[in-house]
């Protein structure tokens, strides 16, 4: 490892775009030591002076340092004059050094598109263009979707500013907490040494004390799993099992699970941006491990130097659109709040409350804060500041117990049509009968609340990390699991799961003032397909489509969703009784068909393979294409099909 931390370009992350309209602007970056921040708006791309500048001393309140060499910055830009619509918006970030301001062109040539010499992004006047994703995984065997977002950028700029996407939305699972690859973990730990990010100790549980310094020392490769944190049974399940530890964490890849506070703000430097891959080496596989440890650590590191040498397309794609995130489970941990049992389990445990507790900070200072920065007030930032100021346990304990409490994650982005971001994580509807079974994804406060934000739109896009409308089978598999009180098992957390959740999702949707165009994004499946859905017996029926497209690098089993699908499309064909049996037998539903009807996708439903959605809307929000664009490279379209397809 290079530890020559003077080598530390200015810049390491970012900047990012986090939101655009034309009152404002917000980006995110990260910088290795403190500077003045400097900025520029053209709002004629070939302009040589600016419409708008300003800058942010390097003290302002939105810097919150992370470690000796490592200071986030979330910039919220207000305009004296509004910004025009669908044109060319070129920015510009400079650091201040000895006086002198280092622009972008000159500081990350390689962050611009060819033959441009700034950053530039586009406000829609209507929302003409999304694409959206979720799940990725760095060490997944497969291409990275965001490469795609990265082309279809390279290409609007030679087709003008109408081809630029209006925005970006990740809706679900953009990191990994609890399921690290082994040189992604060396990556980590060289990042914490590297930046110099505060020491933490974890608390004490009975065991030997685990902190940061002696996780550098000894990372435990693929043993993290013994360091995690369980429960003991009781009683007679006590008596038959031996006193078995049943994990907290459920998590079949915790073997590496990450724990403290460093270890989660590296993870999310190195996903998103080049510059600290520079300074480390993963190659060598550390001492000690197993042999089968040190067959996986090589396959692995292949994986994970495919997927850094591609992080500098990535960085350039999130610097020029606007860039919207929501947390799925794996943000923060696999079955996160999954039902009653498990939140009981959790938050009674010092180290696992500990645990989640950094997962979620790491959340709010790369993903949340970005989305809605007024969601956030002064005294929310000094809790924050106090942690890395301060580095006691009390003001980290005091930080994570007011994020377990936070019932702001959700936001709402206003264009045309709406967008309503939905937290489907922290404000769970539990069982009131067996506290195994798993929660509602929103209880009825949270849900009276979404439904505020629909009433009166003509058109609304709804960001639900997991789809309202999935695949049925799947569906009645996960509740049979439930019955037998596995549903940790098979992540049994969907819309349909919980009668509560289920009949108030549904009564929304039915309502007589919902949204005549309504359009749901969701991902977490690992898979893509996309539905039509209609109202019975009712005149006029909203027109709602379920667009599911999931994972940007991470995919379903192959051989295991064809056969899903085939059974699938069996048992919920168009007039089988057994559509009368789910909550949804008061709609009709018809599942779109991947690609022309006799290619290689005429017997599917559901396509498979990293890849990033995306939909083309008219001016009244209705979807005028759906797609997913394979990262391999095939562009596969979702048609109609026949009359035939719907569910009657």
């Amino acid at each position: 490892m290079n530890s020559n931390c003077s080598a530390l370009p200015d810049l390491i992350a970012g900047p990012m775009v986090r939101h655009a309209s034309t009152d404002e602007l917000v980006i995110w970056l990260v910088t290795s030591t403190s500077r003045d921040i400097h900025w520029r708006i053209y709002a004629d791309q070939q302009a040589t002076n600016p419409t708008e500048h300003g800058v942010f001393n390097a003290d302002h309140p939105a810097c919150i340092r992370l470690g000796e060499r490592a200071f986030l910055h979330c910039l919220t830009i207000k305009f004296n004059h509004k910004l025009p619509t669908d044109c060319w918006i070129g920015y510009d970030v400079g650091l201040a050094v000895d006086k002198q301001v280092t622009w972008l062109q000159h500081s990350v040539r390689d962050l611009l598109y060819p033959d441009r010499s700034r950053p530039e992004f586009v406000v829609k006047s209507h929302v003409d263009q999304v694409l959206h994703g979720s799940c990725r995984k760095p060490h997944f065997d497969g291409p990275d979707g965001l490469l795609k977002l990265d082309q279809l950028l390279a290409e609007a700029r030679l087709e003008g500013p109408q081809a630029q996407p209006a925005m970006l939305i990740c809706t679900g699972d953009q990191v990994y907490t609890d399921d690290v690859a082994g040189p992604y973990l060396s990556a980590i730990t060289q990042t914490i040494k590297l930046l110099g990010l505060y020491d933490e100790t974890l608390p004490d549980t009975g065991s030997a004390t685990i902190d940061s310094t002696t996780l550098l020392d000894d990372p435990h490769y693929y043993q993290r799993s013994t360091l995690l944190p369980g429960q003991e049974t009781a009683g007679a399940r006590k008596i038959l099992f031996r006193g078995a530890r049943k994990p907290i964490f459920t998590s079949v890849n915790a073997e590496n699970h990450l724990l403290t506070l460093g270890e989660v703000i590296a993870q999310y430097l190195l996903c998103w941006s080049p510059v600290l891959w520079q300074s480390i080496s993963i190659t060598d596989p550390p001492a000690g491990l197993s042999a089968k440890h040190h067959a996986l650590y090589e396959k692995q590191v292949e994986l994970i130097q495919r997927f850094r040498g591609n992080l500098a397309r990535v960085r350039r794609a999130l610097a020029h659109v606007p860039v919207y995130m929501i947390f799925d489970d794996h943000d923060v941990t696999d079955d996160w709040n999954l039902s009653r049992a498990w939140e009981e389990s959790a938050y009674n445990h010092p180290l696992a409350r500990r645990i989640i507790g950094n997962a979620l900070i790491g959340y709010f200072l790369f993903q949340g804060w970005g989305n809605a920065p007024d969601n956030f007030d002064d005294d929310f930032l000094q809790d924050v500041k106090a942690v890395f100021n301060e580095r006691g346990p009390s003001q980290h304990d005091r930080l994570i117990k007011r994020l377990l409490k936070f019932e702001h994650w959700h936001f709402v982005i206003d264009c045309q049509p709406r967008v309503v971001v939905l937290d489907t994580r922290t404000r769970r509807w539990h069982s009131d009968t067996i506290s195994s079974w798993p929660s509602g994804l929103m209880d009825w406060e949270s849900l009276a609340e979404m439904q505020q934000h629909l009433l009166g739109q003509p058109a609304v896009i709804l960001v639900s990390p997991a789809p309202i409308f999935g695949v049925k089978l799947i569906e009645i598999i996960q509740r049979i699991f439930t019955w037998l009180s596995l549903s940790l098992t098979v992540d049994a957390e969907n819309w349909m799961a919980h009668p509560g959740s289920a009949n108030g999702i549904l009564n929304i949707v039915r309502h007589r003032k919902t949204p005549q165009n309504f359009v749901i994004l969701s991902g977490d499946v690992h898979y893509a397909y996309a539905y039509d859905v209609l109202l019975r017996h009712v005149d006029n029926s909203p027109q709602i489509w379920q667009v599911t497209s999931s994972g940007l690098c991470n995919a379903f089993p192959p051989r295991l969703l064809r056969f899903f699908d085939r059974i699938n499309r069996w048992m919920f064909a168009s007039r089988s009784p057994l559509n009368w049996l789910t909550r949804r037998r008061r709609m009709r539903i018809r599942q779109r068909r991947p690609g022309q009807y006799r290619d290689r996708y005429r017997h599917q439903r559901l396509v498979n393979g990293c890849g990033i959605g995306r939909i083309h809307f008219d001016e009244t929000g209705k979807p005028t294409r759906i797609e997913h664009i394979l990262a391999a490279g095939e562009t596969v379209v979702f048609t109609t099909g026949y009359e035939s397809d719907w569910v009657h």
